[in-house]
């Protein structure tokens, strides 16, 4: 089971928590953003030193509340992986509706060679109509609406980006005529005749995996059709190996049989300490600042219904205490931890695992506690022994049966 770690990126936030401020009536200033980054590079060198696979980024836009504030994962993590020694870095997820497709193939073919193949490419369709209607795409618009046909646009136009990436990445020359995209444009003069295709300059030099968060049936049938790494949050064990079985079947179905958990990579919020009292401590407030914030946007419709409901209300409010009893924190001590997160790897026949631990509230030292803890005390209980080299190497016999 590969380790990583991944960052929600938001600013420093000492008040979060219930009582805090409303998420919508936060307000920062540009020094608040630029130690932000200098915290984020600090964390990442803190995963490099202990140990983690790969370190993941995530791409938000104009968000003056400071909750998500990396624009760029392809730049933050170029210079990142030049102050660290052999730590990944990926992309959870570049949002490719904002994007020109092959500028962004661009981007990450650079920074892969720079790097020597230390980048992971993820991709989806984006959230957010402040950031996505702002950069010229389409989504669901207002709180909690959705416009069919924007979301229709959303997915064709997302659909014939990827197909232009994937041609980028794998051909030699490469070209895409559709109904979004033109590459290249009809009629282009070039020494004395026409454009009739484009080469990748530069371009990735080894296969890319593709990774892709897997947020509804139609998109997990898209990753599976096409062969990407599904992304999982916010679902209970149980949701959780329903839907991976889904996905292999659908495998199957797009001629490409695979094993439940070979292409499928979790996403857990984690916090511990050396008592379970201490890690709830320092999980409420970011738990309770993070419900705030994405709540009324449907983002824990995921969760299993509350009790005397048949389903979950899309603006569903979880307590810590309701996320800790569906395991989606992973809350205690370190036993408590790696007893968890065993029961994922069990159930699901776990192959990739991220661990968010940058939970808003904690300061940059208790960040970088977090992975220290997770690194030296539950990663062995789980059998997996994680060093300076990067490699998680399974020990003799572990801890967790």
């Amino acid at each position: 089971m590969r380790i990583d770690t991944n960052i929600l990126g938001a600013v420093r936030m000492p008040d979060a928590g219930a009582a805090g401020p409303a998420a919508t009536s936060r307000r920062y200033g540009r020094q608040d953003y630029a130690d932000a980054f200098g915290d984020f590079v600090d964390l990442a060198k803190v995963a490099d030193e202990v140990g983690f696979d790969t370190f993941w980024y995530t791409e938000h836009h104009f968000q003056h509340e400071g909750y998500e504030v990396v624009p760029n994962q392809v730049l933050l993590g170029l210079y990142s992986a030049a102050v660290t020694r052999r730590l990944n870095f990926g992309q959870m997820f570049n949002i490719v509706p904002q994007w020109n497709p092959l500028r962004l193939a661009e981007d990450f073919a650079a920074a892969d060679i720079l790097t020597g193949g230390r980048m992971r490419f993820g991709v989806g369709r984006g959230t957010v109509p402040r950031e996505m209607q702002t950069l010229g795409a389409k989504i669901e618009s207002g709180d909690n609406g959705l416009d069919a046909d924007a979301e229709q646009a959303n997915r064709e136009h997302f659909a014939e980006a990827m197909a232009a990436i994937r041609a980028a990445f794998t051909q030699e020359r490469f070209s895409h005529q559709g109904t979004h995209f033109q590459f290249p444009p009809a009629g282009i003069p070039d020494r004395g005749g026409f454009v009739q295709d484009l080469a990748l300059v530069p371009n990735v030099t080894r296969e890319v995996e593709i990774y892709q968060a897997c947020t509804s049936p139609r998109t997990v049938d898209y990753v599976a059709e096409h062969g990407h790494i599904g992304v999982y949050t916010r679902q209970s064990a149980a949701r959780l190996e329903k839907a991976w079985a889904l996905h292999a079947e659908l495998t199957a179905k797009h001629g490409r049989p695979t094993e439940v958990g070979e292409e499928q990579m979790l996403v857990l919020h984690v916090n511990v300490a050396p008592t379970h009292e201490e890690a709830v401590a320092l999980a409420r407030p970011g738990h309770d600042e993070l419900t705030k914030l994405l709540s009324p946007y449907g983002r824990f419709a995921t969760y299993d219904p509350p009790a005397g409901m048949d389903s979950t209300p899309f603006d569903y409010a979880p307590t810590l205490e309701e996320s800790m009893r569906q395991r989606i924190y992973v809350v205690g001590d370190f036993d408590e931890v790696a007893e968890q997160i065993a029961e994922y790897r069990d159930r699901l026949g776990l192959r990739r695992l991220s661990v968010a631990m940058d939970a808003l509230g904690l300061t940059p030292e208790q960040q970088q506690d977090q992975l220290r803890m997770f690194a030296a005390e539950v990663a062995p209980r789980l059998g997996i022994a994680m060093s300076a080299d990067g490699q998680q190497a399974l020990e003799a016999e572990s801890a967790v049966a």
